[in-house]
């Protein structure tokens, strides 16, 4: 396939973007702004960093509009990757953004280094067919700390007057790729309640038969969970007209308890990663997991820690009254690209 050189440019930078090791638990912040500010500088952008915690640095480039009283643009990708787990594994190492041709490997090709790209290449393609302003001032930021909760990223970030002076009207995000002639537009996201439930029980000798014991109510937990994710799932095939965002999903995902193979453990916690829709009614649900903790504990023998429980921040909607949707509707309408909404099922 024949490249141009935007198209070099733009592969060149993204592979580059893919070679910093901004990976949990340690990533390399400061090599990934100094990399963006090259960019920013390169194309004459006003670039700048904000931290709202010591060593996690946001990124950002500002293109200011011919009337920048008005409410501005925001296009945000996040630099952080989640770990590598087993590199062995991997067909060429996961930050060599080895290029055989078709295809790039790379951890954060898709989550979500690609995105943060893609802005500053459409940008640079705009300026160099002479569009260097706009009518509305753009921000374009790169963020920390997405992929472990965001609590010292985006979280934060928006609650400081930097933040609120950049008078935000409409924002573009994280979403996925889409695979068919039909794009997918996200308007809303399923909120990430991660839960952890702590069994407490007598303990004794592993020859004996121990009553009360913590197991047993963390399976009564475990089989309650099961069963209200058999319920969310029959929901989703039983209507042809949703996805996987309409529903709730609950998955166990990790297990602690026991110390010693002879001995029954007083303690035992299972972590869920429960993703809520938006139209969930959350106080029923919250109501819910609370029942099972006290039909599981005799009242208090379980407790409950929320160590993630995100809200919605309003009734999902895509109003095309709204100027700025209706902008970025009609932009892909014009442009012949048909497109269906979706909640997300959840950005990390």
């Amino acid at each position: 396939m024949s490249t141009t050189l935007e198209d070099e440019i733009a592969l060149k930078n993204f592979q580059d973007y893919l070679r910093i090791e901004t990976v949990h638990p340690k990533p390399d912040y400061y090599k990934c702004r100094d990399f963006l500010f090259g960019l920013a500088k390169e194309l004459n952008w006003q670039h700048w960093e904000f931290e709202v915690a010591a060593g996690k640095p946001f990124v950002g480039f500002t293109i200011e509009g011919r009337n920048p009283s008005l409410e501005s643009l925001m296009l945000y990708s996040h630099t952080d990757v989640v770990p590598v787990e087993n590199p062995q594994k991997w067909t060429y190492p996961p930050f060599s953004a080895h290029n055989d041709g078709k295809t790039i490997f790379g951890r954060g090709t898709q989550d979500m280094k690609c995105v943060g790209i893609q802005y500053v290449e459409a940008l640079r393609r705009l300026k160099s067919r002479g569009v260097n302003q706009f009518e509305r001032t753009i921000h374009i930021v790169f963020g920390p700390d997405e992929e472990i909760g965001g609590n010292d990223g985006m979280k934060r970030f928006i609650e400081t007057e930097f933040y609120k002076k950049m008078n935000i009207g409409f924002a573009l995000d994280e979403g996925l790729a889409t695979e068919g002639e039909t794009f997918i537009v996200y308007y809303a996201e399923r909120c990430p309640w991660w839960v952890k439930f702590i069994c407490k029980g007598s303990s004794g000798h592993g020859s004996r038969f121990i009553e009360n014991t913590a197991i047993a109510k963390f399976q009564f937990i475990l089989n309650k969970a099961l069963e209200y994710r058999s319920s969310q799932e029959n929901k989703l095939k039983c209507n042809p007209e949703f996805t996987i965002g309409n529903v709730t999903s609950l998955n166990c995902t990790k297990v602690d308890g026991g110390f010693q193979i002879n001995c029954v453990p007083e303690t035992f916690e299972l972590n869920m990663d429960i993703r809520v829709t938006p139209t969930e009614d959350l106080e029923m649900l919250e109501q819910m997991l609370y029942s099972w903790a006290a039909e599981a504990g005799n009242g208090s023998d379980v407790e409950i820690d929320f160590i993630q429980k995100s809200l919605p921040t309003g009734k999902p909607t895509f109003d095309r009254n709204n100027i700025f949707v209706n902008a970025f509707a009609s932009s892909l309408e014009n442009n012949g690209c048909p497109f269906k909404l979706e909640i997300f099922t959840g950005f990390y």
